[in-house]
């Protein structure tokens, strides 16, 4: 079902994301660290969605057995990502300005580019992947929709507190404030990551 280009690039960034956050782990929840400690369920949530929105979106945009409409919906939708990524860092670690509501407006634009593009473009179901292929779609709106969730809790939760030197970015653990949060995420977790399992071993023995 997959290229070797495509395995090799889906595969070496889920690795490199999975080092990426161990190590992120150990970084953010020292003491004092900027933006405050990150819960297990929020980093697995948050190099999860790393993965999906900049790399296996980008890596399947250019996958030739996957038809053309299903491939411009993911490839629009990481580009989408990196541009964002690129501006989030700026505003979180330059400017210190970074608030949810930004990220929700864009997570809604999304939604509905995904949404506009599967009306506007032909999305097969007789390819050589089948039903994965549409189920992949709806995991991306999915993962947008629980995103828009959980940056809507987290801004609540905080009070606004995002911004400045001492803003707050990340659920903690230890947090009765983030309780909630972490165990919502530890729910949406389980099924996304199912996903992308099955997905990935069929891949990989096709």
């Amino acid at each position: 079902m997959l290229t070797l280009v495509s395995r090799l690039g889906l595969f070496a960034s889920l690795g490199g994301c999975v080092l990426a956050a161990l190590w992120f782990r150990g970084k953010q929840n020292r003491a004092h660290a900027m933006g405050g400690k990150i819960s297990n369920p929020k980093l697995l949530w948050l190099f999860f969605a790393i993965w999906f929105w900049l790399f296996e979106c980008a890596v399947l945009a250019f996958e030739p057995s996957l038809p053309l409409g299903y491939r411009i919906i993911l490839g629009v939708h990481a580009l989408s990502m990196w541009l964002r990524g690129a501006v989030e860092m700026v505003m979180l670690y330059v400017t210190r300005n970074w608030r949810p509501p930004i990220g929700i407006t864009h997570d809604v634009l999304c939604i509905l580019t995904v949404l506009g593009l599967g009306l506007a473009l032909p999305l097969p179901l007789d390819s050589a992947w089948g039903l994965f292929a549409p189920a992949l779609v709806f995991m991306l709106l999915f993962s947008l929709f629980v995103e828009v969730l959980y940056a809507a809790l987290f801004f609540q939760a905080v009070e606004g507190k995002t911004v400045g030197d001492k803003g707050i970015w990340f659920a903690s653990e230890d947090e009765a404030r983030f309780r909630r949060i972490n165990r919502i995420t530890t729910g949406f977790n389980v099924p996304q990551v199912l996903f992308q399992v099955v997905l990935l071993g069929v891949a990989a023995l096709r």
